[in-house]
């Protein structure tokens, strides 16, 4: 990571803000030259510097062009065009001011250096150092050319050179950095893949092993306490259904298709995990009332439905074991966004702290499983005062109007 981006995007980030900088000190150091020459126009009325002041105007204008479009076309322009422009201002400076007769001058420093900030890393940083190259070539055979034509002294320009120096190293860090770049995307690619994989994998096991509690140790339990004999056909038969889903694998892709497709609204309570469940509990011999919105089950997708149904059912099985009584109720309620799912029973209740860490049946089984399609458990209980479990999921998003079509049923004009 770099800058606070991907490692494949801070590169080109960074680039691209040093292409901005480098051309808005090309556009200072240009401003620049021109209060020189304004001041030293004010200051020495008799000197003719207009001709100077006009040759940094197209200089300017193709400056803001690159900025726009960043292609060759432009930047061949301004070199072309700059170093025009800078040969014309250098002859006038060096005709015009006696203090300006060498071509290491501060006053022609200045757009020579904005020459060199032509480069764009945002191109690439190799092209924009060859560019940066060429402006400095550039700059410097605009002034051996004007004193030449005009007899002024030719030196180092040392402050130019340190500029092309600096987009330089610049220029060499920002290739090296796209290189690293380059080499960890792969790392990173299977770094993010390999963290997919545990994810789904975490996610499977929590079904298996919320699975394997609301069957093989459930089943186990109640052959346990059932004591020696045959067991009831009823046991028998919820033994061989629970093998079936063990042996299969639907239970690994829940659900399945939109709430309209699944499960439709009409007969979706019929249809859903939830009446299963409480089927379930009845012919374990648990009576349960249900009162509520019991339609509103069919406003859940297919893996909201199943995981609530599980949930309740695991609800109802414990109940049915260690409340001491024989009656619970599910209050079923939905509002715009959630479904709401109360069991509530009168029993002996609980206390929350000292239930075994090593107890899974409402870890695994209702608050984990209801925390892979994004629901909330709560639960209200004390030795005594019988056990109220809320259980909260979201409705699947309601699906778009078709375009044209008004909320009366109507067409929308």
């Amino acid at each position: 990571m770099l800058l606070g981006l991907p490692a494949h995007l801070a590169p080109a980030a960074l680039g691209d803000s040093v292409s901005r900088a480098c051309h808005a000190i090309a556009a200072t150091v240009l401003v620049a030259a021109a209060a020189l020459l304004l001041v030293k126009q004010v200051a020495s009325p008799s000197l003719l510097l207009w001709p100077a002041l006009a040759s940094l105007v197209p200089v300017l204008a193709l400056l803001v062009v690159v900025e726009r479009t960043r292609s060759t076309t432009a930047h061949l322009a301004y070199l072309i065009v700059g170093t025009a422009s800078l040969y014309w201002y250098a002859v006038t400076l060096f005709a015009q001011v006696a203090s300006v007769q060498a071509s290491d001058a501060f006053s022609l420093s200045l757009p020579k250096i904005a020459l060199v900030m032509v480069g764009s890393t945002a191109l690439g940083p190799r092209r924009g150092l060859l560019w940066s190259a060429a402006g400095y070539a550039a700059g410097e055979l605009a002034t051996q050319l004007a004193t030449r034509h005009t007899g002024a002294s030719l030196r180092l320009d040392v402050t130019t050179l340190l500029a092309f120096v600096l987009v330089a190293i610049v220029s060499v860090h920002a290739e090296a950095s796209r290189g690293r770049a380059r080499r960890a995307q792969p790392r990173l690619h299977r770094a993010a893949l390999e963290q997919q994989v545990q994810r789904l994998r975490a996610d499977v096991e929590g079904q298996a092993a919320a699975l394997v509690h609301d069957t093989v140790l459930g089943h186990l339990a109640a052959v346990a306490a059932a004591g020696p004999g045959p067991l009831s056909a009823q046991a028998a038969r919820s033994i061989s259904d629970d093998l079936e889903v063990l042996v299969g694998r639907d239970w690994l892709s829940p659900g399945g298709g939109t709430p309209d497709e699944a499960v439709a609204a009409a007969d979706g309570w019929e249809r859903s995990r939830l009446h299963a469940a409480v089927e379930q509990a009845r012919g374990d011999g648990l009576e349960v009332a249900v009162t509520g919105d019991v339609s509103s089950v069919g406003r859940l997708d297919g893996a909201t439905a199943d995981a609530l149904g599980l949930a309740v059912a695991q609800c109802l099985v414990n109940v049915g074991r260690h409340s001491g009584v024989d009656r619970a109720e599910i209050v079923v309620f939905g509002d715009g966004t959630d479904l709401t799912v109360m069991v509530i029973d009168d029993g002996v209740g609980f206390d929350q702290a000292a239930v075994a860490p090593d107890r899974l049946g409402l870890t695994n089984s209702v608050e984990a499983r209801l925390g892979r399609v994004d629901g909330h458990v709560q639960i209200w209980s004390s030795p005594g005062s019988g056990t109220s479990i809320v259980l909260r999921v979201p409705f699947a998003p309601a699906s778009p109007e078709p375009l044209g079509v008004g909320t009366e049923g109507g067409v929308s004009a």
